[in-house]
């Protein structure tokens, strides 16, 4: 195995594989596709504007929902398992020791490429359920531990923008204790810990909308259609 170090070229090509390739897959937007499939319509267009889970399931019912769901978990998982296959196999690669680092890498760009889509004018979803697939990939206990906190604060706010913040900060949180109190330390625990806090600055980012209105109390809550 080549561990970083030097200039290798099959560094650099792993590493570009990974970035346009998981780029891409991100930009094949779930919701926008589906929902033009299913309705003919175009979802950016209606309830929140957001090419999101969400909005899907506020504004078409849980049939689109459903459908949206499956092909996020479909796309997020493809990302990482594919970078990860081809860095391992193909160019014999491994980062910072760690081949799940790689996974890291592809879930932060599959969500660039969700949320900033090169297909649809860039203009994409907010990434909170492709980050929670492309880490179920990588890591499944620090999955569950980040659903669990987002469970937790939706059930007692009712407001899944809640949820949503408040996981993408436990999604670096508990990357670093678990890789580094309870794992058996194979793991790049501050390479991984960083993208995990750039994949939640990068939802809290898309947040901003929700964050004013939540401020403002016209944060729709969970559950309740939205008022014209």
């Amino acid at each position: 195995m080549t561990v970083l170090g030097g200039k290798n070229l099959n560094h650099i090509i792993a590493v570009a594989f990974t970035v346009i390739f998981s780029y891409l897959i991100g930009s094949l937007n779930s919701a926008i596709i589906v929902c033009r499939l299913w309705k003919g319509e175009d979802i950016r267009k209606s309830g929140s504007n957001n090419a999101g889970l969400t909005n899907v399931l506020r504004v078409y019912g849980k049939g689109p929902a459903l459908a949206t769901l499956l092909c996020d978990l479909a796309k997020g998982v493809i990302a990482v398992a594919v970078c990860r296959t081809v860095c391992h196999y193909v160019f014999d690669t491994v980062f910072f020791g760690d081949p799940h680092f790689i996974g890291y890498l592809a879930g932060l760009c599959v969500m660039l490429g969700h949320c900033f889509p090169v297909f649809y004018g860039f203009h994409g979803g907010k990434g909170v359920l492709l980050a929670a697939t492309t880490l179920l990939a990588i890591d499944p206990l620090t999955c569950l531990l980040s659903v669990t906190v987002f469970a937790i604060l939706l059930a007692i706010t009712k407001y899944v923008s809640v949820g949503s913040i408040f996981a993408s900060v436990a999604y670096p949180t508990f990357t670093f204790i678990l890789q580094k109190f309870v794992y058996n330390g194979d793991h790049a625990v501050i390479p991984n810990t960083v993208v995990g806090i750039l994949i939640c600055a990068l939802i809290v980012f898309l947040h901003r909308p929700n964050i004013k209105r939540l401020m403002n109390g016209t944060e729709n809550k969970f559950g309740k259609k939205k008022e014209n």
